[in-house]
């Protein structure tokens, strides 16, 4: 079900449509897709009262992720691909993804540390990649469409949680051992990372 969050954002109301998604989790969360949907996910009883204290809380996040999130998808560059050309291309570029990406993991697996126990390609929304609890390593095939040592930190970062499977100090202090430059391929994901598309 879809509800309606309005913010007055410098001068102007804003309503802003939001899904709501419980589950077993115990905290709250806001998530905001690259195409500007806004997501609450939380746990099993939270009631209507703590929802929009949860809004009100987080309403300056929410309102600043949208418009960049808007932003990004107007600047989007606009493919002259036909339907059939944009299959095929995304073919070539996941069957090079599922010959490239294996290779790349078992080279840095010996500078990370851990095992894993495959690698598969995806074609996520959201995600450039994860790790599972039983070793399997998902990456993102439109990674093949980012500048290689971009690629190469999503590897990186997915193995080392084969040691850490968190974001604590000692995960992101593995990552830098290995990718001294993570902050800024990181950043690049963040900033061009819809711009990766055929």
């Amino acid at each position: 079900m879809e509800h309606i969050h309005r913010i007055k954002y410098q001068s102007k109301l804003y309503e802003l449509p939001y899904e709501v998604v419980y589950s077993r989790r115990k905290t709250c969360a806001v998530s905001i897709s690259a195409e500007g949907k806004i997501t609450l996910r939380l746990p099993l009883r939270t009631s209507d009262a703590q929802i929009r204290r949860l809004l009100l809380d987080k309403q300056h996040w929410i309102i600043t992720h949208y418009l960049e999130a808007v932003k990004r998808a107007e600047n989007r560059p606009v493919s002259d691909l036909t339907d059939a050309q944009r299959a095929a291309l995304e073919k070539r570029y996941i069957e090079a993804a599922k010959d490239y990406f294996p290779k790349r993991a078992a080279y840095f697996v010996s500078l990370t540390g851990g095992a894993y126990k495959r690698v598969t390609i995806r074609d996520q929304k959201t995600r450039w990649g994860s790790c599972s609890a039983k070793g399997t390593l998902s990456f993102n095939w439109r990674l093949m469409l980012a500048p290689p040592a971009v690629l190469d930190y999503v590897v990186v970062h997915e193995l080392c949680h084969l040691t850490h499977m968190n974001h604590s100090k000692a995960f992101w202090a593995l990552v830098e051992s290995v990718c001294p430059d993570y902050r800024t391929h990181r950043k690049w994901l963040k900033k061009h990372g819809q711009e990766l598309i055929l």
